[in-house]
């Protein structure tokens, strides 16, 4: 998980799901106050808004929990120099951990989710750390990608960054296409995947694509406030 801050009251939610808040520890940036899901046992689709967009019951909470991949996003997009004509999207963001720190100092984001809570939960984020609006978008590739509610993107950008996304195997390089289709030519892409095993079936369906790849080992000891990490940074470049 995360590096923790303080631990801050748990909220009952008239929603239908509970909520807790925490602050959350960043390498290189300030700590962020974070509304999160209480835990994986929250489920609240009562319109089977998250059905339509092929999201089960036994996935609708992920997207409301922060991840360590996440955090380790996060923690490259606090190092990395910001350009005023850079323009960065997220792709599966979540609770858009990464796409908050970059907003914050100053980088031109979008953050990008296909769950139908995950706009909520960025712009109550947003509040909680009296930051300024930013840009959310409805980012989803696959069979349910015609299904959406929020915006879609729709325009290209200098950066694409994701965390833990590769959770399926891809034959289709689904993925791979709905980033070529959003990337500038001479654009980078970001991934960091917890050693998952879809990684291989990724790498070819972005060689498809012209992209070349850099990989680097991530691994990180267990320290009192965050547990041990195994994953990989990986970066595309055209070839």
């Amino acid at each position: 998980m995360p590096s923790l801050g303080q631990n801050l009251p748990l909220s009952n939610c008239d929603e239908g799901y509970q909520t807790k808040h925490e602050s959350i520890v960043v390498q290189g940036a300030p700590n962020l106050l974070i509304r999160s899901l209480l835990d994986k046992q929250q489920f609240f689709d009562p319109e089977g808004a998250a059905l339509a967009l092929g999201i089960s019951s036994a996935f609708w909470s992920l997207f409301g929990l922060l991840w360590p991949s996440g955090s380790k996003l996060a923690e490259r997009l606090a190092i990395r120099p910001v350009s005023e004509q850079e323009r960065i999207l997220e792709l599966g963001c979540g609770l858009a951990l990464a796409s908050l720190v970059g907003h914050r100092r100053g980088a031109n984001i979008t953050a990008s989710d296909c769950h139908p809570l995950a706009g909520e939960f960025l712009k109550e984020n947003l509040r909680l750390n009296n930051l300024g609006p930013m840009s959310y978008q409805h980012g989803q590739w696959g069979e349910h990608a015609a299904q959406q509610q929020d915006p879609v993107v729709n325009s290209k950008f200098d950066l694409i960054i994701g965390s833990d996304i590769l959770y399926e195997r891809d034959e289709r390089g689904d993925l791979a296409h709905y980033i070529n289709a959003h990337i500038e030519d001479h654009a980078e892409v970001w991934v960091v995947d917890p050693n998952r095993g879809n990684r291989s079936h990724f790498h070819r369906n972005m060689a498809a694509q012209g992209f070349a790849l850099s990989e680097e080992t991530l691994v990180m000891s267990a320290t009192e406030t965050e547990a041990a990490y195994r994953g990989r940074m990986l970066t595309y470049l055209r070839d």
